[in-house]
């Protein structure tokens, strides 16, 4: 019987890690700052994304995680070869996209998870994240351990186009559950580490009082992409990175422990004019954090 390493390999993840390795960690010199694009959701349209990756770009980032790409609509407008056009011609790259996932989980559309795989390697996504799970399959444990099962087996199909899977967590991840375990728990414990990587979003892990230094000492290289955003000192809302209440420096210090190679700054609502937010952010990191 093979085992289950040779499994990995022969389903296509071999590749995957090979190519992942190649983009090891980024500590020893300085790491590209990269910007979730959701925090520009309510400017991004197929008539502006081509003066928003310009601006974008003006500022500094370098890096883009896409999101809510579900295989069968386009980006912003275009295709996956010009959308990866557009974002070469701004110096920009998508090393990551959020992924729909809710079909797979629930079986209903499975062929959809291929979809977005080929349009993930055209745009040059090294990984495909789950980014959020509707309430009702996330009751009780047994609920987290079928979607670690999913996990296992979305990531199997990733790894034969050369593509790494992760999920990006909230904070009900880690509410203790009927046997006082967590989400979090069951999914850290239930999905393969050599299938499926973390992405640690540190505003939700932080909200929810939780230690990200604990989880990178238990679980060190699991959590190769982070979200960068601050935690308002006065309504523990969102606010610009480096004018909250997260110590990031203390963060950033254990990056090499956590197995980090890429972060995007985000901020899910913006009170201020959006570029000068998102400019605010890119200073604090680039000057104190990097």
């Amino acid at each position: 019987m093979n085992s289950r390493r040779t499994f990995i390999k022969n389903s296509g993840m071999l590749s995957a890690a090979l190519m992942l390795d190649k983009h090891w960690l980024l500590t020893e010199k300085k790491q590209k700052i990269g910007l979730q694009m959701y925090t520009l959701r309510h400017v991004t349209n197929p008539g502006s994304i081509a003066t928003i990756l310009q601006k974008i770009s003006s500022i500094g980032y370098r890096e883009l995680e896409i999101f809510g790409y579900s295989g069968r609509e386009k980006f912003w407008g275009m295709d996956p070869k010009n959308f990866k056009a557009l974002l070469k011609d701004n110096g920009l790259q998508t090393p990551a996209a959020h992924i729909a996932f809710e079909n797979f989980l629930t079986g209903k559309d499975e062929d959809e998870l291929r979809l977005i795989c080929e349009a993930a390697k055209i745009v040059g996504n090294k990984y495909i994240v789950v980014a959020w799970l509707n309430e009702h399959f996330r009751k009780v444990g047994d609920d987290y351990k079928l979607i670690a099962e999913k996990l296992n087996k979305a990531a199997i199909i990733a790894g034969q186009y050369g593509l790494q899977l992760a999920y990006h967590n909230h904070d009900f991840e880690f509410r203790p559950l009927e046997d006082q375990d967590t989400g979090y728990d069951i999914l850290l414990k239930n999905t393969d580490r050599d299938l499926v990587q973390m992405e640690l979003d540190l505003f939700w892990i932080v909200k929810a009082g939780k230690d990200p230094l604990e989880l990178f000492r238990s679980h060190p290289g699991r959590f190769p992409l982070w979200h960068i955003k601050d935690l308002d000192k006065n309504n523990g809302s969102f606010t610009e990175v480096g004018s909250g209440s997260i110590d990031f420096a203390k963060i950033f210090e254990q990056r090499k422990a956590a197995g980090l190679r890429h972060f995007f700054i985000e901020q899910d609502e913006v009170k201020k004019e959006i570029f000068e937010s998102i400019t605010e952010s890119f200073r604090y990191v680039k000057e104190k954090l990097i």
